[in-house]
């Protein structure tokens, strides 16, 4: 959702790449020595993300979210039922 276009045409993480491009040349990292230093420091850290613990527990947000928009659709649907037969009822057909 962070890459997608946004109704104003920009997306989401835009200002945040932005400010992070502006903190790194502050802290001097746009150099080659920097960049590589950068490099190595990131995948240490992308290696430390439990990656595997993030997608379980998306994956039950996800089902839970799916569970709970079955159980409001279907109850609507129930409600819209009752609510034409009443009116076919009403109107005598």
């Amino acid at each position: 959702m962070l890459f997608r276009r946004g109704p104003k045409g920009y997306r989401p993480v835009g200002p945040i790449m932005k400010m992070t491009g502006r903190g790194l040349r502050t802290a001097g990292v746009a150099s080659a020595k920097g960049a590589r230093w950068l490099g190595d420091r990131g995948e240490e850290l992308w290696d430390r993300i439990p990656r595997d613990e993030i997608a379980d527990r998306v994956g039950g947000y996800l089902e839970s979210a799916r569970e709970a928009i079955d159980d409001a659709v279907s109850h609507e649907v129930s409600d819209l039922r009752k609510a034409i037969r009443r009116r076919r009822r009403k109107l005598g057909l």
